[in-house]
């Protein structure tokens, strides 16, 4: 009986399954638009903007608004492309493409100052950008000629007087702070970190200056009060940057070199800061951009001179930023001369940062540490 029923196969006749021509795309797949279907909206959405505004500009006998035609064109294209997504794949890919077309022209609205800061400094700064203005300095200058020398070498010195007070500070309390601190005091230094983080640098120059003018007496102006000042504003940024850095480094490294026998402080030297270096330099960088073109502290502390001065612990300073400010504030006779001597050297400074930027790429690239064998 049990041979016989095991024998036995019970065959189950095959179900035919149909399914509609097209359904099945639909309903698994999904309708989907063509890749060429995003810019022919966006094109003829620009295009019927720019068509719009030329005829009430022809209208009213007013100017082409420009920026206008291409925020209607931008609105038109959002609303026609999440309707048409809508109408052919769906809710789900219309919201999608909905926000991306938001992100996107965010993205181009933060870009376009940039852009036009960038065109706006370079055209107007290279009337000037010549051997002159970088070889001279305004002493004697009262109309055309003259250059920025002076400013630049000021910049550069307290600058770098600067970044001498705050890396080695700003380092050592990030490193108090994850490596050491704990309970209140940590607390109460981060808290005082974050407070320093977002003071006017107007509160830092005028600390520097009532600082000075303790030991030297009122109307002090020299390099590193402006040094002092912009240390200040550098602190906080290291601190926090170097902190967030220090905290990244795995806890599997520092428990391999405590099982080796490695002191703390070698941990930390060896094989914490060589794995965060690059993180650190980069917020370094940041830091020194952050406070290189700060005209109000420079000028409480520096004070401005138009004569070439290399000592920061000796009479004014000029710096880049308050020769922007004068030259634009004391025009004199003919007023394109100093106009163009400000242009050129705000250019000056934003290659500056943009060569401190890439600095910070190579430092990071050449000492992070290396992952292949």
């Amino acid at each position: 009986m049990l041979q016989q029923s095991t024998r036995k196969e019970k065959r189950i006749a095959p179900v035919a399954i149909t399914v509609r021509p097209g359904l099945a795309g639909s309903a698994l797949a999904g309708n989907r638009l063509s890749r060429r279907t995003p810019w022919v909206v966006l094109g003829g959405s620009l295009l019927a903007a720019f068509a719009l505004f030329g005829l009430l500009a022809a209208a009213s006998g007013s100017a082409f608004s420009i920026p206008g035609a291409v925020v209607v064109g931008a609105i038109a294209y959002i609303v026609v492309i999440t309707i048409l997504s809508a109408s052919v794949e769906g809710r789900r890919q219309a919201m999608d493409r909905f926000v991306t077309a938001l992100v996107s022209g965010a993205f181009l609205l933060a870009v376009v100052p940039l852009v036009s800061v960038g065109i706006t400094v370079i055209s107007n700064g290279l009337a000037r950008f010549d051997g002159e203005f970088f070889n001279s300095s305004m002493r004697n200058v009262t109309g055309e000629g003259g250059g920025a020398l002076h400013a630049m070498v000021g910049t550069l010195l307290i600058t770098l007087a600067a970044t001498v007070i705050s890396v080695p500070l700003g380092l050592m309390t990030s490193i108090y702070l994850v490596e050491y601190g704990r309970g209140r005091l940590a607390k109460t230094i981060t808290f005082l970190v974050d407070v320093m983080t977002g003071i006017p640098s107007i509160v830092a120059g005028l600390f520097a200056y009532a600082l000075f003018a303790l030991f030297f007496g009122p109307g002090v102006r020299m390099g590193i009060v402006g040094a002092v000042a912009l240390s200040v504003l550098m602190i906080p940024v290291v601190v926090r940057s170097s902190e967030e850095m220090l905290r990244l480094v795995p806890n599997e490294l520092r428990e391999a070199a405590y099982a080796l026998g490695v002191p703390k402080w070698r941990t930390i030297l060896k094989v914490v800061l060589p794995t965060s270096i690059a993180g650190i330099t980069t917020g370094v960088m940041l830091a020194v951009a952050r406070v290189i073109g700060e005209t109000a502290p420079l000028l409480i502390t520096a004070g401005f001179t138009a004569s070439m001065n290399y000592n920061l612990f000796q009479d004014r300073m000029q710096s880049l930023p308050v020769y922007v400010y004068t030259q634009f504030m004391n025009q004199g006779n003919p007023a394109f001369a100093f106009i163009d001597r400000a242009w050129a050297a705000a250019l000056v400074l934003i290659l500056i940062v943009m060569a401190l930027n890439l600095l910070a790429r190579l430092v990071a690239r050449w000492f992070s540490p290396k992952t292949g064998r």
